[in-house]
């Protein structure tokens, strides 16, 4: 094929890439986008979307398996593994299919395959069958995501030994697992097995679960999780498993010596790692340090036209990050004057039961940056809302600095508080104080009054309490 040109050529089509694509056609570039498997990247089609509607499916089976507490009698409810994880692919594939659309109606060309640099103004992308074609563009951006990390005691098979994406396509429902990791990926995979009847054991590394989370929410879900029948062992790892009988044999190193687990399934949650293998940087000499591509504010590499974003570059690897840093550099490339990202003030989401979402410092870090605090606290057993749910249990934390009154953090575990986070982000990049939030009248009865009796307890003006 003849070599094609552009104003933009993205690489990779996750949230950061085919947002950055969509954005860039909205400012009048012409724009092609390389991907090698399916558009919407790991978090339309492995992660993000197709993990909450296995969720979902667990949520409503717990829901009908506790009928009773609503005053409702149902028969035995069975959790259908194979159907579950179907409705999870379709949910995946519409979303991806709505991406399609998307780029149809932004006039955005799909170029299947894997797209390298081969020159600061050229991509080169082998397609099926490994047929190349060059393609130029003014403009190269850099999205090419991560994938599942691998330890190296901890080699993954696909079939016993597995990470996020074997998670959502297994055969059969394993009777047993191993979850190792506790942050996002491992938790959520964690309430999902356990709910529809695995027995599931948590192995973390750290001293406690969730351990990016305030204190105070890691120790929550660990109560919430032991009652749900998952066994947790923190600072302990795993130092090998043994695949080669009918299922795994786990050696786990902890505070007590070693301990053999047996499992059908290990799950490996340690994180993730980059896709940086392949992509041309070392051939027009894009900047990397510590496995991430340097980049300016406005994601411009070390080379001029090149740009990265996403788990690429520093920062968290998540996914509305990747997609705000698409549209900042894009705007800066269409000669708009975008703001920096504040990266101090993203929202991190955990969708376990119950849900995990904050923001900003916790109290532990706030302190350690010098801050003098006032710290309300608000469980959920005390709102009407949640007793009228049934879903009593967790908290809303707040840090505000005493000094000014400036909102330095929240932290939010129970039902439905990912949905509750967005209130915080914006009234902190409102730069709203604590007395601002006091006075924002929050109907009732709402899980997000629990917000602003949180404030009231670091202010000592708590009604409900």
């Amino acid at each position: 094929m003849s070599s094609q040109s552009y104003d933009l050529i993205v690489i990779g089509s996750g949230p950061g890439g085919y947002v950055a694509a969509i954005r860039a056609s909205q400012l009048g570039l012409k724009v092609g986008v390389v991907e090698k498997e399916s558009l919407g990247g790991v978090c339309l089609n492995w992660g993000c979307i197709p993990t909450k509607a296995l969720l979902k499916s667990a949520q409503v089976f717990e829901y009908i398996n506790h009928a009773k507490d609503y005053g409702i009698t149902v028969g035995d409810a069975k959790a259908d593994f194979g159907a579950m994880i179907k409705r999870s692919r379709e949910v995946a594939n519409g979303m991806s299919k709505g991406i399609q659309f998307l780029f149809r109606k932004n006039k955005i060309e799909h170029i299947p395959g894997f797209g390298k640099l081969k020159a600061k103004d050229t991509v080169e992308v082998t397609g099926e069958g490994g047929k190349k074609q060059d393609i130029k563009a003014k403009h190269i951006l850099l999205a090419t995501g991560g994938r599942s990390r691998e330890l190296p005691n901890l080699k993954q098979d696909g079939k016993k030994i597995i990470g996020y994406r074997e998670a959502m396509n297994l055969p059969q429902q394993p009777k047993s697992m191993v979850v190792v990791g506790s942050g996002a990926i491992g938790v959520e995979f964690a309430y999902f097995y356990n709910s529809i009847g695995t027995k599931v054991t948590i192995v973390e590394y750290l001293d406690r679960i969730v351990p990016v989370e305030d204190e105070e929410v890691s120790k929550q879900l660990e109560k919430n999780y032991k009652k749900a029948g998952i066994e947790i062992m923190v600072s302990s790892e795993v130092t090998k498993v043994d695949t080669s009988g009918q299922g795994c044999k786990v050696t786990v190193k902890g505070t007590k010596g070693e301990q053999q687990l047996e499992c059908d399934i290990v799950l490996s949650a340690v994180g993730v790692t980059n896709n940086l293998e392949g992509i041309g940087l070392e051939t027009v000499g894009v900047k990397t340090d510590k496995n991430r591509v340097v980049v300016d504010e406005f994601y411009r590499t070390s080379v001029p036209g090149v740009y990265a974003i996403g788990d690429i570059v520093p920062g968290p690897a998540l996914a509305h990050v990747a997609s705000a840093e698409g549209i900042i550099c894009v705007e800066k490339i269409a000669g708009h004057h975008p703001e920096p990202l504040d990266y101090r003030n993203i929202p991190g989401c955990t969708y376990c039961q119950p849900e995990i979402a904050s923001v900003g410092y916790t109290e532990k870090q706030a302190k350690e940056a010098g801050y003098e605090v006032k710290v309300g606290k608000f469980p959920f057993s005390a709102s009407g809302k949640a007793s009228a749910a049934g879903a009593k249990d967790g908290f809303v934390k707040v840090i505000y600095d005493a000094k000014y009154g400036e909102w330095l953090g929240a932290h939010m575990i129970g039902a439905n508080v990912t949905e509750m986070i967005a209130e915080v982000v914006v009234a902190r990049k409102l730069e709203t104080t604590g007395h601002e939030v006091l006075k924002a009248v929050h109907p009732h009865p709402t899980m997000s009054e629990a917000v602003m009796e949180a404030t009231a307890a670091a202010y000592d003006e708590v009604i409900h309490l």
